[in-house]
């Protein structure tokens, strides 16, 4: 991979909501990594090695107009590009990495399929559906995360980073390997087990 980018809105009215996912989990692997962020024309920038990390600061719906620039400028071909984004159709502690496909939805992933084409390999991070369906999808996609799911998304996060070194140590195939079948999710509790004769009530 020669660009890993992470979808999500700038500024402090966004941080820490649902939308943001991408950017949690590339912010946590530059830290690894020691890469810093500086202000690009289209979005902010850092360099790890020979790779280019990437956060869009064209709002998440005009995505693809940073990714696009960013790639013609340095010759970066669609499937050398990650792309880190959150998922409505995955729960919150599930991860998948897939090669190209459709957006399902996420308008941020289309414009960037629509600009640099479909060949783009994505990381999706779950962020579940609306509790409640009085929620719209957009109300909910901006909501930030409750703080009883704040362990749980530190877990998802650091899964996140493992993920993305998973696909540059390993490539994509051997990465899917290993990330697509993990639910962090903690186990519901167990039922108790059947009393016996002298314990029934």
């Amino acid at each position: 991979m020669r660009l890993i980018v992470g979808l999500g809105n700038p500024g402090p009215r966004y941080r820490g909501t649902r939308h943001n996912a991408g950017f949690l989990v590339v912010d946590a692997y530059a830290e690894r990594h020691g890469a810093r962020f500086r202000a690009g024309r289209l979005g902010e920038e850092a360099r790890d090695g020979g790779r280019r990390l990437l956060k869009p600061t064209t709002f998440m719906n005009r995505s693809g107009a940073a990714v696009q620039a960013l790639a013609t400028k340095h010759g970066i071909a669609p499937h050398d590009i990650l792309v880190v984004h959150d998922d409505l159709d995955l729960p919150l502690g599930r991860l998948r990495l897939k090669r190209g496909g459709g957006a399902g939805g996420q308008k941020g992933v289309q414009d960037v399929v629509d600009r640099v084409g479909p060949d783009v390999v994505r990381l999706k991070v779950g962020i579940g559906r609306p509790p409640d369906p009085r929620w719209t999808t957009e109300h909910w996609v901006l909501s930030r995360f409750r703080d009883d799911e704040a362990s749980l998304l530190r877990d998802v996060v650091d899964a996140g980073a493992d993920a993305v070194e998973r696909v540059v140590r390993d490539g994509v195939d051997a990465a899917a390997n290993a990330v697509n079948g993990v639910d962090l999710r903690p186990a519901p509790p167990a039922d108790p087990p059947n009393a016996g004769p002298e314990g029934e009530r």
